[in-house]
């Protein structure tokens, strides 16, 4: 059972932080993305997150 109050925080929002960070999301748990790249934030909170899949 996982406990959906937990909050997670995931540094560095590149390529493997928004795949773990999207995967822990999608399991219900509240995430935090944490990049100092202010571009790459800001078009993560303009936009959102989207997941094609993770197969590679």
């Amino acid at each position: 059972m996982i406990n959906k109050d937990l909050k997670v925080a995931v540094l560095g929002a590149g390529a493997m932080g928004c795949l773990f960070g999207g995967l822990l999301a999608e399991k219900g748990l509240n995430i935090i993305l944490i990049d100092i790249w202010k571009e790459h934030v800001e078009a993560i909170n303009k936009n959102g997150l989207k997941m094609d899949g993770h197969g590679g």
